[in-house]
């Protein structure tokens, strides 16, 4: 049989840049996932937890009925198991212990005071109905204001104020600013909020007599550094620990942790042999998990006469709640502010100041497109405040102000690698896009129905698949390194692809299938990708930072590559031909006229050993190979956001009118996946901008615990989406690909706030510069015009 022989059906393209429709997606579609609500254990107990009604104070006393005595613990019963560390060694860095339940005072409403078992939830609820706790109030810092004018009476007592770090960078600052002409400066914020995966925290353990193993069902998208976490607070040996993460339904960073559920879980398994489970609750998620995105920014730009930037100046304040969670510390948050504030452009002096202040609210946690949502709101809101003080479209002061393709690769003032790509280029294309002539038009002849046509633009870089260099000078505990992969051809021809990482919604079990298919021609349909077992996979810090495809996808293409002459070794002798003549394609050995199914193959090393050559490789058909990319500084993604709105001035409402993104994300696995990850990103992104907040009055209660109160976007409140891809490989990667997971999280805010405040022009209205923007923000600011125009008349 010759290449032409192989049937027609065969003969598709599945690999590198193939859209493959998700593997996944065929049980998921009909029910058929599997999760961690879904497991059915004999006697299994479902646990609740106690949580605090006070936002600070000290327990005095708790009282448990004698007849809940086995069914309700409190700290003081788990003294084997550690406070939840997370130490740094960033040298302004002060150190909080997370108690897996409290114990001596309590620092955010919803903190877990207590745990009761039972067979139901319910019946767990019922039983902390008849525990009593007794509380002395303490000081509330109820933002970080407040917090920083605090004296004493500090969140954790051993330290020396509220502030959990402070980072400070300062390059070629005062020289530089000396030489504006234009100075322009903005306060700028992001209210806090949750991040509402689908799933919340979930989290079962049971021993495993069998292999004497504790064994954890998590949720989690880090399931072997939540081994590491679990074994290192419970003093266990780490191969006394499993972690089993099944199906996860959303993370985006919510689920890279360890929590004091998770540990209080792992212990009760452990202490009692018994297996238990907790499931989090909507409201417990939007009480406990309000701990993401809250910055505020005070900017000030210095330019030249055509809006051409200069120097930077700016601090940052984050509100960082109560706790530090391990692995991936607070200071995550402030490192990459400070870090990606300068964004895609080439001003050269920067001065910036980060505080992360802790206060009495739940602890800060990385959520989609960490700190970078935040400052490409605060730098792209500040670029269009320049150009409308120099007189010019916003669209080319960013060209003149944006790193050239001839540049790159670039460092920039924050000692960030741009490896690849052209960020004008995108710019122009996004403008091109949205027809900004006919907009423009279109304003000045006004609407019918008297609302108010407005355009905004935002271009961001994405640092993903961060290396060993960038986490170790974070200070992080844990330091991601190589990932790992395995690769096993099967006797009948298929292949067995091991990863470290896991997947929470991303399409990984196509897009690996795919890169492997690109090496070794297994048709997708025959790969299978084992993931999310700690007992059956090699170790991989995880997924999070957009690395999953960059650092495992170049663990496998480099095994599949070790694993191809291997393969063609055997084809060859098989079929009497030179091993370096063998092609493979779509699951056949392929030399000029010949051709051999690869089950041929795999057969003769698994189950006919005397068909094989002497020399043959004693390898066999299984390689492992760990990989990082050449240069450890991350890859660099980009996009251009554009979008139209048009604003009712009467109502604050907002309608999207046309929205779309010119994205690079290097050398695309699938485009299909990728748009549904932009697509996916923006939804979220446009959550940020204009419904999602988590306020707090200022006794520290959190004002939006329902659905009622906490706004999501839903299919009415998407537009239709318009994508454009460039594609400029990485040098710096195994096939070029760059992380593109968080990025179209990052720019919603931005274009959004900047297309609003353009169709907002010429009534005397302030910037809105706060989100979300809800009709009353809006209508606030609409308010400040009047005193003006009144003024006029």
């Amino acid at each position: 049989m010759n290449q032409a022989d192989i049937p027609a059906r065969v003969l598709k393209r599945e690999g590198i840049g193939a859209r493959v429709p998700r593997k996944e997606d065929a049980r998921h579609m009909v029910g058929k996932g599997n999760f961690v609500g879904d497991f059915v254990l004999p006697g299994l107990q479902e646990v609740a937890f106690l949580r605090s009604p006070l936002a600070h104070a000290t327990i005095t006393g708790v009282e448990i009925p004698e007849e809940l005595a086995g069914k309700v613990f409190l700290r003081e019963m788990m003294m084997d198991a550690a406070d939840i560390g997370s130490p740094s060694s960033l040298p302004t860095y002060q150190y909080s212990a997370l108690p897996p339940l409290a114990s001596g005072k309590v620092r955010h409403v919803g903190e877990a005071v207590a745990m009761a078992v039972a067979p139901t939830r319910a019946v767990a609820e019922d039983l902390l109905e008849e525990v009593q706790v007794s509380y002395d109030e303490l000081p509330v810092y109820h933002g970080a204001e407040s917090s920083l004018a605090a004296k004493g009476d500090f969140l954790h007592p051993e330290w020396k104020d509220n502030v959990f770090l402070t980072l400070r960078a300062n390059r070629d600052f005062d020289e530089l600013a000396a030489k504006a002409e234009v100075k322009v400066s903005r306060t700028v914020e992001l209210s806090r909020q949750c991040i509402v995966p689908l799933e919340g925290k979930s989290v079962l353990a049971y021993w495993d007599f069998q292999a004497d193993q504790l064994v954890v069902v998590s949720a989690t998208q880090v399931p072997h550094l939540l081994r590491v976490g679990i074994a290192q607070h419970l003093s266990m040996n780490e191969e006394a620990v499993r972690v089993v993460s099944p199906d996860v339904g959303g993370a985006f960073g919510y689920k890279g942790q360890l929590y004091p559920e998770d540990l209080c879980i792992a212990w009760l398994a452990k202490t009692y042999r018994t297996p238990f489970r907790y499931l989090e609750d909507r409201r417990e998620h939007l009480i406990v998990g309000a701990n993401t995105r809250q910055h505020h920014y005070q900017l000030t730009a210095y330019a030249d006469r055509t809006g051409k930037l200069l120097a930077l100046d700016a601090v940052i304040t984050i509100d960082g709640g109560a706790y530090s969670y391990y692995p991936f510390f607070v200071g995550l948050e402030p490192g990459q502010a400070i870090g990606n504030l300068p964004g895609p452009y080439t001003f050269r002096g920067y001065r910036c100041e980060t505080l992360c202040v802790a206060t009495n609210k739940p602890g800060f946690m990385a959520y989609r497109g960490v700190a970078r949502t935040g400052v490409c709101f605060a730098i792209e809101l500040l670029m269009d405040a320049v150009a409308r003080e120099v007189g010019r479209e916003p669209w080319e002061v960013r060209m003149d102000n944006l790193v050239p393709a001839a540049a790159m690769p670039y460092v920039n003032v924050a000692n960030k690698h741009f490896d690849s790509g052209d960020f004008p280029a995108s710019l122009r294309r996004a403008v091109e896009m949205i027809g900004l002539a006919a907009v423009r038009e279109r304003q000045a002849r006004g609407e019918p129905d008297g609302r108010r046509i407005g355009f905004g633009t935002a271009t961001y870089t994405e640092q993903s698949a961060h290396g060993t260099t960038v986490f170790a000078n974070w200070g992080l505990p844990v330091v991601p390194g190589f990932d790992q992969a395995v690769v096993r051809m099967t006797a009948d021809g298929g292949l067995e692809v091991r990863v470290g990482v896991h997947s929470h919604g991303q399409g990984m079990e196509t897009s690996f299938a795919q890169i492997a298919n690109d090496v070794l021609g297994i048709p997708v349909a025959r790969i299978r990708v084992v993931h999310g077992d700690t007992a059956l996979t090699p170790f991989s810090s995880g997924t999070y930072a957009s690395r999953a495809t960059v650092m495992s996808g170049g663990a496998i293409s480099t095994a599949c590559k070790e694993l191809l002459p291997r393969i063609q070794s055997i084809a060859g002798y098989l079929m009497g031909v030179e091993p370096q003549t063998v092609a493979l394609v779509e699951g056949f050995a392929v030399a000029g006229e010949k051709s051999i199914p690869l089950s041929e193959v795999g057969g003769a090393w698994y189950l006919t050993p005397q068909d094989l050559p002497e020399n043959v490789h004693l390898g066999g058909l299984e390689v492992s190979r760990a990989y990082k990319p050449r240069v450890d500084t991350g890859t660099f993604t980009y996009a251009t956001h554009a979008v139209v709105v048009a604003v009712d001035t009467q109502t604050g409402e907002v309608e999207i009118l046309d929205y779309v993104v010119v994205e690079d994300c290097g050398t695309m696995v699938n485009p299909m996946i990728v748009e549904g990850q932009t697509i996916g990103g923006i939804a979220q992104g446009i959550g940020t901008a204009m419904y999602e907040e988590s306020p707090y009055d200022d006794q520290g209660q959190p004002l939006a615990s329902t659905l009622a109160d906490y706004i999501l976007p839903g299919a009415t409140e998407v537009p239709r989406i318009r994508i454009e891809h460039f594609e400029t490989p990485s040098p710096h990667t195994e096939f070029g690909a760059k992380g593109v997971g968080e990025g179209g999280a990052i720019a919603p805010p931005a274009v959004i706030f900047n297309a609003v405040n353009d169709a907002l022009r010429g009534t005397g209205a302030s910037e809105v510069l706060m989100t979300p923007l809800t009709p009353r923000r809006l209508l606030k600011a609409l308010e400040s015009a009047k005193p003006q125009q009144e003024r006029v008349k």
